[in-house]
């Protein structure tokens, strides 16, 4: 075993993810505790270098990752991911950008990187990206076409919620998620249109029990294949790795049958 293979299977040993995964919490919290004034009055400079120190670690990660890894740390999806959140934290203007600064929070991403389980929820929800297409073009004409009906029939009497395709989409989507629609929103257009249930009740029938579901439904399901995916890989690999020691043994055995040299 080369040392670059050593190095790669100790970046792989549950001791080292646990510890990277401990200082991404404890750097989270110092992150947070740079937002309290109090704090940083009576503590600054040591919240900083330990600021400081959390990111010196993410970077001799990052660095013994392309040590062992060369070319293939690039061809890797999670270890790109890590790359930019750690890189942003080390761009010069992120001392002196607030917004820069703000950005240094993305560590605590890392965390999905760090823990299988949270990444297979990543997994699963960039699988269902392709369906949740279709299903957002769907609800794109579904609102639409809602937003263009409530601006004629009740955007003269209702200027500020219907009054444009805009204003009608944004009170259609605070509708869709059922934030005051009733005593805020569709009570008091009723007491100018009694009939407007007849357009507000199918509106969020089809919206938010209708479509949304289907959203959760394409979630959950790419994250079930992806699960399940995972289970195949994890059992070919248990699968080649008891088939290669048996060769091994097999191998032993026939060396011991020969015998000693004559």
């Amino acid at each position: 075993m080369t040392r670059r293979e050593a190095v790669d299977r100790w970046l792989d040993t549950p001791k080292v993810r646990n510890t990277i995964l401990a200082v991404i919490l404890f750097n989270a919290v110092v992150l947070g505790l740079e937002t309290s004034g109090r704090v940083m009055a009576a503590a600054g400079p040591l919240v900083t270098a330990l600021d400081r120190a959390c990111l010196g670690v993410f970077v001799l990660e990052i660095a013994l990752k392309l040590y062992a890894r060369g070319g293939r740390f690039f061809r890797d999806g999670w270890n790109l991911f890590d790359f930019t959140i750690v890189g942003i934290a080390l761009l010069p203007a992120a001392q002196g950008l607030s917004v820069l600064r703000a950005l240094r929070i993305l560590r605590l991403l890392r965390v999905v990187s760090v823990a299988p389980a949270l990444r297979r929820v990543v997994e699963g929800f960039i699988t269902a990206l392709p369906g949740m297409g279709s299903v957002f073009l769907l609800m794109g004409l579904i609102f639409y076409i809602a937003s263009v009906m409530a601006t004629k029939l009740f955007g003269g009497a209702f200027p500020d919620w219907f009054g444009t395709l805009g204003l009608s989409a944004y009170s259609l989507f605070q509708i869709m998620t059922l934030e005051s629609w009733s005593m805020g929103i569709v009570r008091p257009v009723m007491e100018v249109y009694p009939l407007a249930w007849l357009f507000f009740v199918p509106f969020i029938m089809v919206t938010t029990f209708a479509v949304v579901n289907l959203l959760v439904g394409l979630i959950v399901n790419s994250m079930q294949t992806a699960h399940s995916a995972e289970e195949v890989a994890l059992t070919e690999s248990y699968r080649d790795e008891v088939l290669d020691r048996l060769r091994k043994i097999e191998a032993t055995l026939q060396k011991g049958d020969r015998g000693p040299p004559q």
